[in-house]
């Protein structure tokens, strides 16, 4: 789905991959293992960092996805986004509201949301949201304080509800997803997937990463 950006068009990727850290990566290992797979969707997310890491890591992870081409995404940090010239933040349901982090960035940065109703991407819709991250589709360690998981009978219903009201942004399912479940979620009408333990957790995560891409391929 392409997004008209200040007569720019930025087409996003439908595997969005969220960095994580464990015992065999860091956020930096893990995003570049991501982009060596082919994922074109990095968001930095690193909410036990302060700012200063968060920064250092956000600017080193910027020329490298500059490299392969890729689209990078900074989790909650607007004021970072803004100083870095990065591709956009994505933004939490307690983080700032989207309509003030529009005011702060420039038009070509994009801006997504984070979504566990209907409510939540209705109102995201209305403030100008470019992207809608909805879940946790499953339970996921990867985050703490989840809201309610949602499976995908109550991911459907949703959905029908954002095609009813003509709210056509793109929305891409996250928490917990397996390989297994990609078809069907595609089937019930999401945009993409955004993965992180599925492939960092798996025993060969390039492999799994690669699985993961060429699904979307087919």
């Amino acid at each position: 789905m392409e997004l008209e950006k200040n007569k720019k068009k930025i087409c996003l990727p439908r595997v969005y991959f969220i960095t994580h850290r464990n015992e065999r990566f860091t956020y930096l290992d893990s995003a570049r293992l991501a982009l060596d797979s082919g994922i074109r969707l990095i968001q930095l997310r690193m909410k036990d960092a302060d700012k200063e890491e968060i920064k250092s890591t956000a600017e080193e992870l910027q020329t490298i996805c500059n490299s392969y081409n890729a689209t990078l995404i900074l989790d909650d940090h607007v004021e970072i986004v803004r100083e870095l010239n990065l591709d956009g933040v994505h933004l939490g349901l307690k983080d700032m509201p989207i309509k003030e982090a529009k005011c702060i960035l420039n038009s070509c940065q994009i801006t997504g949301a984070t979504a566990n109703e209907y409510r939540h991407i209705s109102s995201a819709f209305e403030q100008g949201a470019d992207y809608i991250g909805l879940g946790p589709f499953r339970f996921t360690r990867t985050k703490s304080n989840l809201s309610p998981v949602l499976g995908l009978e109550s991911s459907e219903k949703i959905l029908s509800q954002c095609r009813a009201n003509n709210i056509n942004l793109p929305i891409y399912a996250i928490g917990g997803i397996e390989i297994r479940d990609i078809e069907s979620l595609v089937n019930a009408g999401f945009y993409g997937i955004a993965v992180s333990s599925l492939i960092l957790d798996s025993e060969h995560p390039a492999d799994t990463a690669r699985r993961v891409v060429g699904i979307f391929n087919e």
